[in-house]
């Protein structure tokens, strides 16, 4: 699988560059989240906005990402979702669970609001 990414500070960019995310591909997405996550990453924003297509094993490795991501306090974010993969989290009734954006510039937007809250929560601890 075919994948770019992108460290700053507060977030990693992980962008899938295939058109599926299927069982052939989400095994190998998975691992690099997985291993992502070990060293050290909190917030990641999945851009998908090169996928037309996600099946359940796709859509399981975004639900992995999201678990990892809470567990560290940080935040899943996904950006650029076809209007496929949005009718799949939809019928799965992920939108409440997932946060989603239209672009990754929206997707960063949101997750240095999330370290803010972090930072104020942290002050009133």
């Amino acid at each position: 699988m075919r994948f770019s990414v992108n460290k700053s500070e507060k977030y990693t960019v992980l962008v899938p560059e295939e058109e599926k995310l299927d069982s052939l591909k989400a095994p190998q997405l998975k691992a690099e989240i997985v291993t992502m996550f070990q060293s050290g990453t909190e917030n990641l924003i999945i851009d998908l906005s090169s996928v037309k297509y996600v099946d359940s094993s796709g859509l399981s490795s975004i639900l992995v990402a999201n678990r990892l991501s809470t567990e560290v306090n940080g935040k899943l974010v996904l950006a650029g979702l076809n209007e496929h993969v949005m009718k799949l989290i939809k019928i799965s009734k992920l939108e409440s669970v997932l946060e989603l954006h239209p672009t990754v510039q929206e997707a960063i937007e949101a997750i240095f609001l999330h370290e803010i809250e972090k930072d104020i929560e942290g002050e009133e601890d």
